[in-house]
């Protein structure tokens, strides 16, 4: 019977879910282009942990989304979880942004890639590629972007590439196994499965020495 609370903010998408034993009961998101962070997260945990008829004292556990993603989204992301593990004296868990991402797809083909990739700002992403099994094929990289960008890949299977990096790559990209799923981003929906299994293993993080993955310096947004 573990609730957890799961928290997205690593991208404009303020997403909050409750899950219970590994399947989402409760979300709330707000697609804005803007990040509203700060003025919704508090009010979408209150929302859903209320609207299910339960208390902050029935969670388990928090996991957060850890990053690549937003300096300023992640900080305030994982500044809440942190938060609230310490007055609940529950665990943390942590959940890699781009693993998370690539969940949203379910490739057709059996050899088919997974790359998740969030703007970095100009021709940069950062970016993480993925089998159709979900397994971590590369690790996460900031890179920026050209004709000739995951060619290693694009060669000799279809490629499904999410996330709010991929419209300017498909400006650039014209290969043909090159599939394009826009209009996405990191959601907590994606989170639960992932936060169970790291429950059930006590994959925890230290809440006092934890820090989001910024992979890169302080990038306003």
């Amino acid at each position: 019977m573990a609730y957890i609370l799961c928290i997205e903010t690593a991208t404009t998408n303020c997403s909050v879910a409750l899950a219970h034993n590994g399947q989402v009961i409760a979300l709330e998101e707000d697609y804005d282009v803007k990040y509203s962070h700060a003025e919704r997260l508090h009010n979408f945990i209150d929302k859903i942990v209320k609207g299910e008829g339960l208390t902050m004292k029935d969670l388990a556990a928090v996991a957060v989304s850890k990053g690549p993603g937003s300096y300023t989204g992640l900080r305030i992301g994982v500044s809440t979880a942190k938060g609230l593990c310490y007055a609940l004296d529950i665990p943390m868990i942590s959940i890699p942004t781009l693993q998370s991402l690539a969940l949203q797809i379910e490739p057709k083909e059996n050899d088919a890639y997974i790359i998740a990739m969030l703007d970095a700002r100009r021709m940069e992403v950062y970016s993480a590629v993925f089998s159709p099994k979900y397994e971590k094929m590369r690790d996460t990289k900031a890179e920026i972007l050209d004709d000739n960008s995951f060619f290693e890949y694009l060669k000799a299977q279809k490629v499904y590439f999410i996330g709010n990096g991929v419209e300017k790559f498909s400006l650039i990209c014209q290969n043909q196994n090159a599939v394009f799923i826009k209009n996405k981003l990191p959601s907590a929906k994606e989170m639960a499965t992932l936060s169970h299994s790291k429950f059930l293993e006590k994959d925890f993080e230290d809440v006092s020495y934890f820090e989001p993955y910024y992979l890169k310096d302080f990038v306003t947004g």
